[in-house]
């Protein structure tokens, strides 16, 4: 079958490796769509290390159809269709007994300690089987769609923890992928108000089309007189930060309604230090939160939304390639031109 292996920091190609074999406890998956994630990109570069295996294959955004079901295995059989919860927890370290199991000390993860769904065939282990990760999708749901509830996933824990609640006024910054699926949530969740904040003409128009409330250049109007003029010159209830500049964070805090919240959703460069002005959290009672990654939860609350069509994930893939074209793939998803990225065989 064909894989793109990945043999170290910028070293992968797509090569014919041999098909995984399952035991009586896994399943075997023909992959039909996988969607490039930044967290691949950093991998794929070398600047993300922790857990990767050299050689190995990564792609952790994947759904597909059922081709082999071991003896063992109950509750799915040939032809079902699926997407795929990654993490895998331990279920017994302080973090999940404390209800974190999203950042478990000895999860595993399909893309990580398993090989991931860039390749024709992925093995499905027991692991992953056992943990309720395997979601079967109804007729509805396209293979694109399931392939990105990984993500929305991960934008579900994101949205909860910084508890967005009804009538909120919310800003999103950076109207990508994970900013476009922020921006549908937002509304799920009852906001009464979602203004995105985008500096791409083509990611302001698709913020539009998915309901944004008002949106914003940044490089062009003034966001926060925008924002005081929106919010009656409050501030945002909760800000969702969707892009990785840690220079940014400080203007973020003072965008912000005393007692809302401040959400650090995507990952950072380095070590992400920037300088903040402690008084602003201090003595407007700001809460900063983080999240990472999705509680197995999440992933079956976000797949729900998907197969009931409460939101809208297909619009939010731009580009297909094969996998003999992932380089060119992989060029697409760094440069920023379209949105998600999908991988098919």
């Amino acid at each position: 079958m064909k894989a793109v292996v990945l043999t170290g920091p910028n070293e992968f190609s797509t090569k014919e490796v041999e098909q995984p074999r399952v035991q009586a406890d896994e399943m075997l998956l023909k992959m039909e769509k996988a969607a490039i994630c930044g967290t691949d990109i950093r991998i794929l570069e070398g600047t993300k290390t922790k857990g990767v295996r050299y050689p190995s294959v990564i792609g952790h955004e994947m759904s597909g159809t059922l081709v082999e079901v071991g003896e063992h295995v109950t509750g799915y059989e040939i032809g079902n269709r699926v997407s795929l919860g990654n993490v895998i927890p331990c279920g017994r370290c302080n973090n999940c007994l404390n209800d974190r199991e999203n950042a478990c000390l000895n999860r595993q993860a399909m893309g990580y300690e398993f090989d991931g769904g860039f390749a024709e065939y992925v093995r499905i282990p027991a692991a992953c089987i056992r943990a309720g990760n395997v979601v079967k999708l109804p007729e509805n749901v396209t293979f694109t769609a399931g392939s990105l509830i990984e993500p929305l996933a991960c934008c579900v824990r994101g949205l909860h923890n910084a508890k967005v609640k009804f009538s909120d006024v919310v800003l999103v910054i950076g109207a990508g992928p994970i900013g476009l699926m922020h921006l549908q949530l937002s509304r799920l969740f009852g906001a009464r108000k979602v203004i995105v904040s985008e500096p791409n003409a083509y990611r302001r128009e698709k913020a539009v089309a998915l309901g944004a409330d008002r949106v914003v250049d940044p490089m062009t109007q003034n966001l926060e007189e925008i924002v005081r003029s929106e919010t009656d010159g409050l501030g945002a209830d909760a800000i969702i930060f969707a892009v990785g500049i840690a220079s940014q964070v400080n203007a973020m805090l003072k965008l912000c309604k005393m007692g809302g919240t401040v959400s650090l959703f995507a990952g950072f460069a380095g070590k992400g230090e920037c300088t903040i002005e402690a008084n602003i959290i201090h003595y407007n009672e700001i809460n900063v939160c983080g999240s990472t990654a999705a509680k197995r939860r999440d992933y079956l609350e976000a797949a729900e939304l998907v197969k009931s069509g409460k939101i809208n994930l297909d619009d939010i893939a731009t580009h297909e390639y094969p996998l003999d074209d992932f380089r060119a793939a992989y060029e697409t998803a760094k440069s920023g031109m379209g949105l998600k990225i999908i991988i098919k065989p």
